[in-house]
Formats: C-alpha cells, structure tokens, sequence
C-alpha cells in the first residue's frame, strides 16, 4: 500500500504513534470497538488512527488514553505527535496568522545555514527576489490558501531576510527549470525587472546560479522545488503543505538528485543567456 505521507522519515514517525496507540488498546484488554464506544467515535476512527491512515490530532490521544485507562501515556505521546506535526506543516494551518509571521519564523534558520542548495521547478526563490515579484507571488498565494493577505509585510520581511546572500559565511548554489524564466509572476514589467535582478546576483562571488534548458533530453526528471540547508535538513514544497526532511538518507537523496540537476544545467555565459532572452520575450 502506498504510504499516506511524502517522506519516509514523516510515514516512520507516524506509525511509530500508530502502533504505540495499538499496544495501549491491547495492554488495556479492549477491542477497538469498545475504545471507540468509551470515546464517542466510529469505530471506523479506530481503525484509521491505529492503522496510520489518519494522523491523531492532540485531543484524540488525550481521548484513546483515557478511554484505556493510560493516562501516562498521554505526555509522551503528545510530544511525538508534535515532533511528526513539525515534519509537515499545512500551508492554511501556518499561515492562519498571516504571511509575514510565516517568513519571519525562517530567520534563525537561514542566518545559521551555512551552504544552500536551492532547486526550482515553480519560481525564483525567495532568496532572489524582487520586492514587486514577491509582492505578486504571495498575493497569489494568499487568494489561493485564503490566508490573511499582509502580502506588503510579507513581501518586505522577505526581501530584507535576503540579505545574507551578500554577507560572508554563506553560500548559495541555485539551479532554475527554464521554464521558470517564462512564467510571469505579475506583469512583464515585474517580471524583466526579476529577470534583470537574476542577473545581477549572478556576479556575487557567494552565489552560483545554473538553469536547466528546456526540450532537451534528460536522464533526471522534473522534481519538486526544494532547498536543502547544509547537510542538516531539506524542505520541500509541496501545494498544501511543507515537507520537513531530516533523515540522513533522505537528505542524501536530495542531494545526489541536485547533482544529477547540475550536470544538466547550465552556467556562466550560457545561463545569463537563457534569461537575457527571457527578457526578450516580455518585449
């Protein structure tokens, strides 16, 4: 059966409460019919829970334990289920108090990441951004998740949080789809002076930026935008939600897939190229 849950790491620690929840049912004597009458749910609830098809919110771990007599139990498992909560984070869920608050809560992270590597199959990331193109890109993400819509705080707090690309310490490797050049986030006023910005960045001795040509025959696939920090953590994003990646394998993963994307992309002169004419094209 396929797993519920797009990470590994996340699917583990999700049936790790799953399971644990099944061993108080029966160190309990119970059947999970007489745990969902003591709860007031369906049995069917019981059966998704100890199953890992449905993740347990907080008060359902509260109502299992009691309904076992293993309220004990509860402070632990309460923990795990949070530590599993914070390898994916629902977009509509972290952006309930607004955008900024949400780029803000990135900080300590980028100050003290040493290496990025950023992939992009959808937009210019956010480390590269234009105050007008973020302003844009977020408002269209506010309408769509019917967030909060601070999109000017957030857009600000995200260009300013992009300092450290012109600070020592860091260093960035991004690689762009090409596609992404032509997607126009805005308008095409928006989108050459982004386009123009890409540019400029491309001379700062801290960053290298690769494109990956369009219609060209490639043994690697298209992948999910992602950015990994060191050698620590990949976040990867989806539609909903964010994916956490801490598991070494995993992280591995990511980072051999980025290599594979560097030996398809392309730099320097050839690279400026493919967005120079990008610009064009908004002519």
């Amino acid at each position: 059966m396929q797993s519920p849950y797009p990470s590994a790491a996340l699917d583990e620690a999700r049936r790790a409460i799953a399971e644990k929840l099944r061993d108080i049912r029966r160190d309990a004597g119970l059947t999970g019919r007489e745990v969902a009458a003591r709860a007031g749910w369906q049995p069917s609830k019981v059966s998704r829970l100890q199953s890992a098809t449905t993740p347990p919110s907080d008060d359902d771990i509260r109502a299992w334990c009691r309904a076992c007599g293993a309220a004990d139990q509860i402070p632990d498992l309460l923990a795990a289920n949070r530590t599993a909560d914070s390898m994916y984070l629902e977009w509509r869920r972290v952006q309930r108090s607004g955008l900024r608050r949400l780029q803000e809560s990135r900080i300590p992270l980028y100050e003290r990441t040493r290496t990025f590597r950023v992939y992009s199959s959808t937009v210019i990331p956010g480390f590269v951004q234009t105050y007008e193109y973020a302003a844009a890109l977020l408002s269209n993400i506010a309408r769509v998740h019917g967030t909060p819509d601070d999109v000017e705080d957030a857009a600000a707090v995200r260009v300013e949080r992009s300092h450290i690309i012109r600070e020592g310490g860091h260093r960035f490797a991004f690689l762009l789809e090409e596609s992404v050049l032509r997607h126009v986030v805005g308008d095409a006023a928006t989108m050459a002076g982004q386009l123009g910005y890409l540019l400029s960045v491309m001379a700062l001795p801290a960053v290298s930026v690769g494109i990956i040509p369009a219609g060209r025959e490639r043994p690697m696939w298209t992948l999910e935008t992602f950015t990994a920090f060191d050698e620590s953590r990949v976040s990867v994003e989806l539609l909903t939600a964010a994916i956490t990646v801490t598991a070494p394998g995993e992280v591995g993963m990511y980072a051999h897939a980025f290599e594979e994307m560097s030996a398809l992309a392309v730099f320097g002169a050839d690279a400026r190229s493919l967005i120079s004419s990008a610009i064009d094209s908004l002519d």
